[in-house]
């Protein structure tokens, strides 16, 4: 027998502010013709004043909840993958604990830019194979709204708000790549590359920034860095590209996921995509997408299922699940 940590309940929360690609050609040198054919992108989804990144991870996080039939306080531990937190501390996770009324459990955010659910993924199943928690609560939340510039159409029609959320339970399984539940993960970084994709400020430089990015090199690495991630993590228990039932990536560019996939041996028939509805919401990206997989009847109980990201970082990684 094996400790496994097996999917419970999904949910997922957008800002009720939709944006159409339409409304940049106002602003910018842009049109929704360009926009679609660069990215697939349609429209995306921005919070609105007041509105933080963990009010969108506390709605999520309660969707999930309910369809796990759990209470807060059943809960052992929150992992709130974000990179842009309500504040510089605490931490966001913490005010997802006290949103859903948890006071028994312990609570932190992962910052590994549109990688970090996969990340999170990866430090809950380590929580629950190790014993340390029996029920995590993992959440992708992100506000990339309030750090875009607006004068520059090669990034800011990009990006989106919003947050998707995981729970996880231990199980005891057979130990073999039939179980249920996380079955491997693959995580990796490179800081050599930190200035293909950044923000131009922090803490520590007392400014908040601005999102930059390279986009023809993060589109270079990302489909080899991506496939590459994919496939070490389903090696690791002895399956292939024929075993997947469906891939869910991050949702960044619709050519970079077509690219992906092709190199992965996946065909688009077997991919969750919404990055045409929701842009690029970094972190909350693969768990938005899991929800929408799951509502749309696409994910079922007993599907293989691989998700992959690169962010920031550079920081990519994979996650195989059986659900």
């Amino acid at each position: 027998m094996m400790r496994r940590a097996v999917v419970k309940g999904v949910g997922h929360y957008l800002p009720e502010r939709v944006v159409p690609n339409a409304e940049f050609e106002k602003t910018l040198d842009t049109s929704d013709e360009w926009i679609k054919a660069r990215s697939g992108i349609e429209r995306r989804h921005f919070a609105a004043e007041g509105e933080t990144t963990s009010d969108l991870a506390s709605k999520a996080a309660k969707a999930a909840l309910a369809m796990a039939g759990m209470e807060g306080d059943d809960i052992d531990a929150i992992i709130l993958a974000t990179s842009t937190p309500d504040l510089t501390f605490p931490s966001a996770a913490t005010m997802v604990q006290h949103a859903i009324g948890n006071t028994k459990g312990f609570a932190f955010d992962v910052q590994a830019v549109c990688a970090g659910f996969v990340y999170a993924l990866s430090n809950a199943n380590a929580l629950i194979v190790s014993g340390q928690a029996d029920k995590v609560l993992v959440i992708g939340a992100e506000t990339f709204s309030r750090i875009m510039d607006w004068t520059d159409r090669g990034t800011c029609v990009l990006f989106g708000d919003g947050a998707g959320a995981l729970i996880l339970q231990a199980e005891d399984g057979k130990g073999d790549n039939t179980d249920r539940g996380v079955l491997s993960t693959d995580l990796n970084s490179d800081g050599r590359y930190k200035d293909l994709l950044y923000v131009d400020g922090g803490v520590s430089t007392q400014n908040t920034g601005m999102l930059r990015m390279e986009g023809k090199e993060i589109f270079r690495h990302a489909v080899e860095k991506l496939a590459q991630t994919a496939d070490t993590a389903l090696q690791k228990v002895g399956l292939g590209a024929d075993d997947v039932d469906w891939v869910v990536p991050h949702q960044a560019n619709i050519r970079i996921i077509q690219s992906t996939a092709k190199k992965l041996g996946v065909g688009m028939e077997r991919v969750v995509v919404t990055v045409q509805d929701h842009g690029n919401t970094s972190a909350a990206s693969i768990p938005l997408a899991l929800s929408v997989g799951v509502a749309n009847g696409q994910i079922k109980q007993g599907d293989l299922v691989v998700t992959e990201a690169i962010g920031g970082g550079l920081a990519w990684g994979a996650v195989v699940i059986r659900w």
